[in-house]
């Protein structure tokens, strides 16, 4: 028994691998880029919020295998959707306000997506950092 359910779910995995979405990796040219307060502030935000936020993703080698790229595909899109610096003055949602708001709630990065990649793991002074020269560059209220 269990090896017939085992065989059944490693057919499920070859199988997942033929749906399309999530091999999409592309990363459309940089448009124009907001005039950063700080080479710091560019810098700590690359390092912890350019692969969803920026066309300037990194797809690292499990962003290629199915279910973890549809994740990873959604993650990016909606990323880019809302906040995306390659876009700036272009895109209209571009909100830089909002995500300097976001990061100090501590809802950026996603704690999701810092297993992964621990270089975006932020100290709580990096954080105070990169959340004040998000609100420097992009303004606020």
């Amino acid at each position: 028994m269990i090896k017939y359910f085992s065989m059944i779910l490693v057919g499920l995995f070859l199988l997942i691998q033929l749906i399309p979405f999530g091999k999409d990796h592309q990363n459309p040219p940089i448009q124009s880029e907001p005039k950063w307060n700080a080479p710091a502030t560019k810098q700590l935000f690359a390092r912890a919020c350019n692969d969803c936020h920026s066309h300037e993703t990194k797809w690292p080698w499990y962003s290629h295998v199915a279910p973890i790229s549809w994740l990873t595909q959604r993650d990016v899109i909606e990323g880019r959707e809302y906040f995306n610096v390659s876009l700036w003055g272009t895109q209209k949602k571009n909100k830089g306000d909002e995500a300097a708001e976001e990061l100090e709630k501590g809802k950026m990065p996603p704690w999701f997506y810092l297993p992964t990649h621990p270089e975006a793991r932020l100290s709580p002074t990096e954080r105070t950092a990169l959340t004040k020269g998000l609100l420097s560059t992009f303004g606020g209220d």
